[in-house]
């Protein structure tokens, strides 16, 4: 039987949750951050997803009845990055920031402070230039003490416990807007001969 689209999403919040707590301790350990209104990694225009790490977004969109919407403008939308990303201008598209932080993917979440094996076996954190140049001590240090066993989240690692949630929908990885075309139509689909979900009733 399938699982519901509410506990699939509420699995994903709690994993995204755990992620967080561990993030927010690796960052105390090693003092690594983002720069302030830095918004380059989002302004990518190859980042690839799953549509499970948007199914908390598209569902969002859907008891708030924005999820049509939404998908008809990520269909009308002719450049490949980030829907989610809102840029400072045109003029300077790699500043700005997540406009719905709360709704953003894994990759999103992982990327500057998770970690990827290299060939070797050896643990490598996954971040950007601006924070391997800008803050190389720290970086440096990060690198060392993430080999003598400091504790960083794997990409691996939580891309398998995603997947275990929904195998289909964890295991699909495609550029982004793509992910989250089809997070929405996964919510939308379910949702076509079912009742909205308990205690969504009279959302506008």
């Amino acid at each position: 039987m399938t699982m519901s689209i509410e506990r699939r999403v509420k699995l994903v919040e709690q994993l995204f949750d755990k992620l967080e707590t561990e993030i927010t301790e690796f960052q105390t350990q090693t003092k690594l951050g983002c720069i302030a209104g830095c918004g380059k990694c989002c302004s990518t225009p190859d980042i690839d997803a799953s549509p499970l790490e948007f199914l908390p977004y598209a569902f969002h969109l859907f008891v708030n009845s924005k999820a049509e919407q939404v998908l008809n403008e990520l269909s009308a939308k002719e450049t490949p990055t980030c829907h989610l990303y809102n840029p400072l201008s045109l003029l300077e598209p790699e500043k700005g920031s997540c406009s719905n932080y709360q709704y953003r993917g894994l990759v999103c979440r992982l990327f500057g402070f998770g970690a990827s094996s290299d060939k070797y076996g050896q643990l490598r954190l996954a971040t950007c230039k601006i924070i391997k140049e800008g803050q190389q001590a720290n970086f440096d240090a990060a690198t060392t003490a993430i080999n003598n066993k400091l504790y960083v989240p794997v990409f691996t690692d939580y891309y398998m416990n995603l997947s275990q949630i929904d195998f289909k929908l964890g295991n699909v990885i495609v550029p982004i807007k793509k992910a989250m075309q089809l997070a929405i139509e996964e919510v939308l689909q379910y949702y076509a001969y079912r009742p909205m979900p308990n205690g969504f009733d009279n959302c506008a």
